[in-house]
């Protein structure tokens, strides 16, 4: 595993990660407030084909805009990033995909949930975003294009674009090929 903008406090044991999101991070390009922040913390491994990542995720947010999730990029202007976002004083499923331009969606939640389990799923010409509360019963959130046979980097992010910055754990990170 390759760290991209490491926080200072993280640490890694057997199938769990856990960090310190640092404050003043975040991954998004240009559109709405027509910025570019490439400095979120990116923890990944590098794969080739078609395959299925998939983590569990426990995070402490609290400020607008705390994220934490998985993350599949090809460079920094094509990626796609999708987890728990804090906004509005509540969780939202997310997902921001980024051909050049970030474009974002989200799906407000009504009850914080104490973690999410999400799955990652390319294919060919797709990804394909789900993510369950319980670990059996998945939602689909999105289904998007990104560039096909070409060698990826996936893995764990997090960031803190507006707030002080927060604890995440990630557990049971795991990318299986799909054949």
């Amino acid at each position: 595993m390759i760290w991209y903008n490491k926080p200072s406090i993280w640490n890694a044991d057997k199938d769990l990660i856990h960090m310190r999101v640092e404050a003043d991070t975040d991954f998004w390009r240009i559109t709405h407030y027509d910025f570019v922040r490439d400095n979120g913390h990116f923890y990944y491994q590098e794969q080739a084909g078609d395959f299925v990542a998939s983590v569990k995720i426990t995070g402490r947010y609290a400020d607008l805009y705390d994220q934490a999730g998985l993350m599949l990029r090809l460079d920094e202007r094509n990626w796609i990033k999708t987890g728990i976002e804090y906004v509005d004083e509540r969780q939202h499923v997310s997902a921001v995909v980024t051909r050049e331009f970030s474009d974002w969606s989200v799906c407000p939640q009504s009850n914080d949930q104490p973690s999410i389990f999400l799955r990652l799923t390319r294919q060919n010409d797709s990804v394909r975003i789900d993510y369950s509360f319980d670990d059996f019963t998945y939602q689909m959130l999105r289904l998007a294009y990104f560039t096909p046979e070409v060698p990826v980097q996936i893995g764990m992010m997090a960031a803190a674009p507006d707030g002080r910055g927060f604890d995440v754990t990630f557990e049971q990170f795991s990318v299986l090929p799909i054949f």
